[in-house]
């Protein structure tokens, strides 16, 4: 069953999958449009990672169909606060369904920091369904790890903010309260959406990829190092920009829209 949620940025969809309501945006410009799925990172949202920042825009002003989903635990869609329910599997699982819910067979894949991670797992869960993949925000971290996110879990679930001396924890704990996140889900996805790649995983990924960091970018490893372990990748520096920052960088949507236009569904 679908239902519709209404909100500043227009109607937000939902559907039920694996016992979550998940919310999702969907916009079309043409019939014959491409598909791109588009998956936001940790403590953000469709209307945060995507909207906000231009990306819908500038996709559909390319002439692509954008499918944002919130991840569950985040933005409109159901929470839980079971650690065990924020797997890097289980989240891929969700994009799964929602390609299926819209009855889309092969598409195009956008995921940003933990949404990259996501697209990765989902890529080699289902790799009839993705055509070709972004990762944004996550290089060599995807096998290596990120560092150490304990001290955010401890800062998202302290009682005042102003008791958070971690910079990083501090940093995360900011961004969530700033998009009204419901922080309990958030510090029980944190410790199990993390889940690494060996070299072995990422070399089984085919699809062509696109991977894209910031210079400044001090989470997510090396964009060089990891494309360099696949059959299929390429990397690009988003110069001059933080792992928030980068996120809605000009030069990174520039170079995403040119990706997409060289590697047309069904054709490679």
């Amino acid at each position: 069953m679908v239902s519709i949620l209404k909100g500043v940025a227009g109607s937000m969809q939902v559907f039920a999958h694996d016992g979550f309501d998940l919310a999702f945006i969907e916009q079309q410009p043409s019939p014959e449009a491409e598909p791109v799925l588009l998956i936001h990172g940790f403590a953000s949202s469709s209307m945060v990672n995507w909207v906000s920042t231009g990306w819908v825009k500038t996709l559909n002003d390319a002439g692509y169909r954008t499918i944002a989903l919130d991840n569950r635990g985040h933005g409109a869609s159901g929470k839980s606060y079971v650690a065990a329910d924020y797997t890097p599997q289980k989240m891929a699982s969700d994009a799964s369904a929602l390609l299926d819910h819209l009855g889309i067979a092969r598409a195009h894949v956008i995921g940003y920091s933990m949404g990259a991670r996501i697209a990765a797992f989902l890529a080699l869960a289902e790799p009839q369904q993705v055509e070709t993949l972004v990762f944004g925000g996550l290089g060599s971290g995807l096998v290596d790890g990120v560092g150490d996110w304990d001290p955010i879990a401890s800062a998202l679930l302290a009682d005042d903010v102003s008791t958070v001396t971690h910079p990083k924890g501090r940093a995360f704990r900011t961004f969530a309260d700033q998009t009204k996140s419901d922080r309990r889900a958030l510090a029980a996805c944190i410790s199990t959406s993390r889940i690494e790649l060996s070299e072995a995983d990422v070399s089984r990924i085919a699809q062509p990829t696109l991977i894209a960091v910031g210079t400044k970018d001090d989470i997510a490893g090396s964009a060089s190092e990891l494309a360099s372990m696949m059959p299929n990748a390429e990397s690009f520096d988003i110069e001059g920009r933080d792992h928030m920052l980068a996120t809605g960088d000009k030069s990174f949507k520039q170079r995403v829209v040119a990706f997409l236009g060289d590697h047309p569904i069904g054709v490679r």
